[in-house]
């Protein structure tokens, strides 16, 4: 038989996982192999890209949409561990455990799969997307969800490092943005000082005539009020200045949003989500894997002129 698609290797993959152990992402890949009878030849089928085997990248997206479901977990990095959910559905036994079952059971996975280039040809039934999407628009969604897939990765580590981490990388981040390029030392953290509500700063200039002031706050789940905004604008007022950046791995709430907007100085402010896509866009702890490129005739060539 073929090689499984990466949603025919979820049930497979998650059975390998019932007995609640951590357990290496080898262990699901070995018991995908197996149930399927898939071949030493099959398992050193490559991608177009030569850079990874077919089946060991299908069963590594089936662990990413199953974790975005919330049926898995990552403890550890290349390790996998069955949540209770996960339990459930084992217990459930569902006819099929696939996309448009991963999308009936969590609104989570909803979110994610459904981010998305707007287009009025995206088809919502998941049978139908091979046949009636043209491959560029494919190529999109993919794109779309690989980044989104990686966002997500990213904020979870950011919130799974320490503060002093997360006070570091506030100000990497503004370096990678081009804050202070004029040299890599324009900025610093405060974290070993009374840093007054300060975590950080970048000097935009050689002698500090503009200086940003950074606040980093590491939440897993609380949003951040305007109790904490008011203390921030304060701690900028006692430098006299007048930009700041308030950067948490959460959310701000609606106060918080509307307090900025009544205030003389430039506070900006960047959530969880945002914080993650900044750290995707600029390169800050993910790198280059692969690199496509989309060729179109050359009609100057084919012209009689």
């Amino acid at each position: 038989m073929p090689i499984p698609d990466f949603q025919q290797c979820m049930r497979p993959f998650l059975n390998a996982l019932a007995d609640t152990h951590v357990h290496h992402f080898n262990d699901g890949y070995e018991a995908v192999c197996d149930f399927f009878d898939v071949t030493d030849e099959e398992r050193r089928t490559l991608l177009p890209s030569g850079k990874q085997t077919v089946v060991r990248n299908r069963c590594g997206w089936a662990r990413t949409y199953m974790k975005k479901a919330g049926l898995l977990t990552s403890p550890a990095r290349s390790h996998v561990q069955i949540t209770e959910q996960g339990l459930q559905v084992l217990k459930d036994k569902p006819e099929y455990i696939n996309v448009k079952y991963l999308k009936a059971i969590s609104a989570d996975f909803v979110e994610f799969h459904n981010v998305k280039p707007k287009s009025d040809l995206t088809p919502t039934n998941d049978n139908e997307a091979d046949d009636s999407t043209d491959p560029v628009e494919r190529l999109e969604n993919a794109y779309a969800e690989i980044k989104a897939s990686l966002a997500s990765d990213v904020l979870q580590l950011v919130k799974d490092s320490t503060p002093m981490f997360m006070e570091q990388l506030v100000v990497d981040l503004m370096h990678k943005m081009g804050y202070g390029g004029w040299s890599d030392k324009s900025g610093s953290t405060t974290q070993y000082t009374s840093d007054g509500g300060i975590d950080g700063f970048i000097n935009e200039d050689p002698l500090g005539l503009e200086t940003i002031y950074l606040q980093a706050k590491r939440f897993t789940s609380n949003s951040v009020g305007r109790p904490e905004i008011q203390a921030f604008v304060g701690a900028l007022e006692m430098r006299r200045a007048r930009k700041g950046v308030f950067i948490t791995t959460s959310q701000f709430s609606k106060d918080a949003l509307e307090y900025i907007g009544m205030i003389e100085k430039k506070v900006v402010l960047i959530d969880g989500k945002r914080l993650a896509e900044l750290m995707v866009q600029y390169d800050l702890g993910v790198a280059p894997k692969e690199s496509y490129q989309i060729k179109a005739i050359d009609t100057d060539y084919f012209s009689d002129d």
